[in-house]
């Protein structure tokens, strides 16, 4: 009887056009382009049965999430976590032919029957790995290039945004991005494909590969390839003090170490600072000018941080280099991860100073 009852659903319910199919994702791989087929259709996420899945359907799906070329059609019961008990099967003969820009568009039975976790679909395309900039004086300058598989295509300016650009100076361990522009002379333009996709990223995310995208049929020539500056890598230290935690706040930039003016530096700055050096909470101070004038440069200046953020370079601030200090307004910060000596007894007694029986570390060379 249940034999039957298959075959009469079979001939008489009709997969349908997916219009409401409001998302796509793979979920469990080692990135983002592999793993199990979960869809949001009906105002929930579910999986995708594997009856009639296959690479045409593959095709699209990797086209949808701006992955590379589809490589296989695999079980999504690899991946895990185990698919939640109360999660859904949603979607069952998926009918795509190949040429549709996303599995909206496919022809699919949501009414599914017989069909349980253990045969949840899975897929894997080709993984957009790679992203480097080419042509520039550091790895932080140069031609967008992105990689699949063993070619590198060049970015038309037309479909990229400062927003991209600030995901790539992510990814690529720069420091914030600087520019986005149209490049190029003979001497640094691409040579081969242009990408055919236009990056949609919003600014926050970790890699390009996050970032959804869309097909671009585009005319552009390398003339509008596009050209990205970040600031080099960020690094911070104290120096002066009789430990790591504590000392006058130097910055690097262009391979050089340079102070931090105080104008707009407040309390909340010194926390990110001593989170950021792994240091502990930072110590009101008195008086803060106890480590000497710095020398040479000074990088930075207006630094207004809220307290909240992960890094000092993710503070506002004024462009680098710019400043009207001198070094008598050199920021110092002493933190409570470690004890400063030079504190304890000093101007407000042991009171105010830093805590008393632990040993101070090695000062920072």
């Amino acid at each position: 009887m249940a034999l039957l009852l298959s075959l009469v659903l079979a001939i008489c319910i009709r997969p349908g056009i997916l219009g409401s199919l409001s998302g796509v994702q793979l979920v469990g791989g080692d990135h983002r382009c592999k793993g199990r087929v979960e869809v949001r259709y009906g105002g929930q996420w579910g999986t995708v049965c594997d009856d009639g899945w296959d690479m045409n359907d593959v095709t699209v799906l990797c086209r949808e999430l701006g992955c590379g070329p589809a490589k296989v059609t695999i079980t999504g019961t690899l991946f895990g976590p185990v698919t939640p008990k109360d999660q859904k099967v949603l979607l069952q003969m998926v009918g795509c032919d190949g040429t549709e820009e996303s599995l909206s568009q496919c022809e699919a039975d949501d009414d599914v029957f017989n069909c349980r976790h253990d045969e949840d679909a899975g897929a894997e395309c080709e993984f957009l790995e790679i992203v480097r900039l080419a042509g520039g004086p550091t790895h932080c300058q140069g031609r967008v290039e992105v990689k699949f598989g063993r070619d590198w295509s060049s970015v038309c300016k037309a479909g990229w945004s400062f927003a991209a650009t600030k995901v790539v100076c992510r990814q690529l361990g720069c420091g914030r991005a600087i520019l986005t522009r149209r490049c190029c002379n003979k001497a640094t333009q691409g040579q081969g494909d242009i990408w055919l996709r236009k990056a949609l990223c919003s600014g926050q995310e970790v890699r390009l590969e996050d970032c959804l995208s869309e097909v671009w049929d585009h005319n552009c020539t390398h003339n509008e390839d596009t050209w990205v500056e970040c600031e080099d890598p960020f690094d911070l230290r104290l120096v002066g003090g009789e430990s790591r935690c504590a000392g006058r706040l130097e910055v690097l930039h262009k391979g050089e170490w340079g102070s931090v003016c105080d104008d707009s530096w407040r309390q909340a700055a010194d926390q990110v600072v001593c989170r950021q050096l792994g240091c502990g909470e930072p110590v009101s101070l008195p008086v803060r000018r106890r480590f000497g004038r710095g020398h040479g440069r000074i990088w930075l200046d207006e630094v207004k941080c809220s307290g909240s953020e992960q890094s000092l370079e993710q503070c506002p601030h004024r462009l680098w280099g710019y400043h009207d200090c001198d070094h008598q307004e050199d920021v110092t910060v002493v933190c409570k991860g470690q004890s400063w000596g030079g504190w304890v007894g000093m101007g407000g007694g042991a009171g105010r100073g830093l805590p008393l029986g632990v040993s101070p570390a090695l000062p920072q060379q």
